[in-house]
């Protein structure tokens, strides 16, 4: 018999009908000489400390660093995994091969690899390779079954980030805990530290603190109305009231010119695919959404083949895919919500000729595991709300990728009151290009938010028509502004920041040059932000994310700029993706961070301070 095994399962039971496996038997199916089983996530889990010695198990300072000779795996301790674990060992023992047909990404090839190590399995190892649960995909993965030893740089880039939370979450949680906890209620205050969670909490305080510390500072800004329209001065802004009086005198009575009017023709691409960072940014400023709601969400989608694997970040498809591209169109064309065709329109405008096929879109180069999210084509049936926003949001970023560029004209006026200059500008769409795909969401899509700011197509106001070297009267204004503090982070700026280690960089470009020194993976930065809520490290207020005073404490008092950088930690993450790419040894990032832990744990030894963090106002409020 040849076992296949799927990481849930749903996704077994789709597997085991495609390939002809349709008797059900305890924890598998089995048919056409295929048994086909499954996993619940994770079935092992890295030993604990007390798995290897015995007085790791209470927490002393004078055990740290602990550090395993050899690190082991072990079963997870439930008697429903348990009894799952029986069944997969008993048909890896008589098959004839196995076919891992688990998650296509890091996590997944770890899950089933250590069910097979701790199985013991000797036969051959096959793995399906897929980005979308449709039939055609299944089948096409399984016509196409790739050598197990192709995903070696996987697996250890996968137990290696494994080993490393491992050793750092575990050492540091219990370093700082015995050495700053307060202990005072109870147990005392556990103070959990994470290779992702720390950096990330950082982040927060750090900009809890500016805004915290900010002090608003007044200032005065020049302007005029001229003819109805509102010119600005280019060097008008004021520290100082009597300044902003003097200027105001200067031009008060006296004939506005204008100096020059200048237009010019710009273009806009349309928005790149989705990622699941950039899926997740849209969901939490278009509807709310929270990061890990929309890896619920978009997750649910592609189980039930709507749209692609969700858990990448390119934003990318490869060449291969664009073969594919009309057989998706067609089925977003017939896509019906509620008797409504919201597709029609935007897909039947493409149609008469071969869809253009752009770098910006299809470049094979800048896909690894998976490419971008878009819908397979699999006409959606009873959806949820939130799963009907989200594929709204991918099937128009999919069908605008194939539309003309937007193209707008920019008008700017120059004008000038005794040698002071003042500026006013407009922009106009000429052309909608890509962006017809969202003005017609507002009618058709039973999805649009209030404030979706895809939509809704912008334009500055259009200006009167204005000629060189006219003039008039106007009227002169003084305004009086406040600086204001930084924004604080929600959801959609603190993915970003963790994508691009901290830096904020609005440019697409750039900012997918960032991702491979990001912090934390696509898939998981939803958890690691949950997490920090579940600590009480940070706290939502409206969408606002707030750093509480035990994270604010916490942030403080680590030293070590290993643990807190997110630039340091985005270089971590940049190994771990070279160990992945075959740049990088496994053994050096686990030695190295052995060295830079031993070291930490010796620095925070030798502090002599008394200061305790935490004294559970932040938890007795929740």
């Amino acid at each position: 018999m040849i076992v296949c095994i799927a990481e849930k399962p749903s996704v077994a039971k789709d597997i085991a009908r495609i390939l002809g496996a349709n008797k059900a038997c305890n924890g598998y199916m089995e048919g056409n000489n295929y048994q086909v089983t499954w996993t619940f996530g994770h079935l092992c889990e890295l030993k604990e400390p007390n798995d290897y010695f015995t007085n790791w198990k209470h927490w002393s300072l004078a055990a740290l660093p602990m550090i395993p000779p050899r690190f082991g795996i072990k079963l997870i301790d439930n008697e429903g995994i348990k009894k799952q674990f029986s069944i997969i060992e008993k048909l890896y023992k008589s098959a004839e091969m196995i076919i891992n047909c688990g998650d296509a990404g890091q996590e997944g090839e770890l899950i089933q690899r250590w069910v097979m190590q701790k199985a013991g399995v000797k036969c051959p190892v096959k793995r399906l390779w897929i980005s979308s649960m449709t039939d055609e995909a299944i089948r096409e993965g399984f016509a196409n079954l790739k050598e197990q030893d192709q995903f070696q740089s996987l697996y250890l880039a996968g137990l290696s980030r494994a080993i490393g939370d491992w050793l750092l979450g575990i050492n540091a949680t219990r370093l700082y805990t015995l050495k700053y906890g307060n202990r005072s209620y109870g147990r005392g205050q556990i103070l959990s530290i994470g290779r992702v969670q720390t950096p990330t909490l950082a982040l927060i305080v750090q900009r809890q603190k500016e805004i915290d510390n900010f002090k608003p500072t007044p200032y005065w800004v020049l302007a005029t109305i001229y003819r109805d329209t509102q010119f600005t001065a280019t060097e008008g802004k004021f520290t100082s009231k009597e300044e902003g009086e003097k200027a105001f005198a200067t031009i008060q009575g006296k004939p506005f010119t204008i100096k020059s009017v200048t237009k010019k023709s710009g273009t806009e691409q349309p928005k790149q695919l989705y990622d699941l960072t950039s899926l997740q940014v849209d969901c939490n400023r278009k509807f709310g959404f929270s990061a890990e709601m929309t890896l619920n969400t978009i997750q649910s989608l592609y189980e039930r083949k709507f749209t692609t694997y969700p858990r990448v970040d390119t934003q990318f498809l490869s060449d291969d895919i664009y073969p594919k591209c009309p057989q998706i169109m067609n089925g977003l064309f017939q896509t019906s919500f509620a008797g409504k065709k919201p597709y029609t329109d935007i897909v039947k405008a493409l149609g008469g000729k071969p869809l253009p096929k752009s770098k910006r879109v299809f470049n094979t180069s800048k896909v690894t595991d998976h490419h971008a999210i878009i819908p397979t084509g699999v006409q959606p049936q009873g959806l949820t709300d939130a799963e009907q926003k989200v594929y709204d949001l991918i099937a128009r970023r999919f069908i605008a990728a194939f539309y003309p560029n937007c193209k707008f004209s920019t008008t700017t006026v120059i004008g000038e009151v005794d040698k002071i200059d003042f500026q006013a500008s407009g922009k106009e769409i000429l052309e909608l290009g890509w962006k017809v795909c969202f003005e017609k969401a507002t009618e058709s899509s039973p999805t649009t938010s209030n404030n979706e700011q895809e939509t809704t197509v912008t334009t500055s106001p259009l200006l009167p028509t204005f000629t060189k070297g006219e003039t008039g009267s106007h009227v002169p204004t003084l305004t009086e502004k406040i600086t204001t503090p930084p924004k604080h982070y929600n959801e959609a700026s603190l993915l970003r920041a963790m994508e691009t280690a901290g830096k904020f960089i609005e440019d697409e470009t750039l900012r997918a040059a960032m991702k491979e020194n990001g912090i934390g993976r696509p898939s998981s930065r939803a958890g690691i932000i949950e997490t920090l809520f579940k600590r009480h490290y940070i706290r939502r207020k409206k969408k606002n994310i707030e750093a509480t005073e035990t994270g604010i404490t916490l942030i403080d008092t680590i030293q070590e700029k290993l643990l807190t950088s997110a630039e340091l930690t985005g270089i971590w993450e940049k190994k771990l993706r070279d160990i992945e790419a075959e740049k990088f040894e496994a053994t050096n990032f686990i030695n190295e961070l052995k060295v830079q832990l031993t070291k930490i744990v010796n620095d925070v030894l030798a502090d002599n301070t008394t200061q305790k963090i935490g004294n559970n106002e932040d938890n007795k409020k929740k």
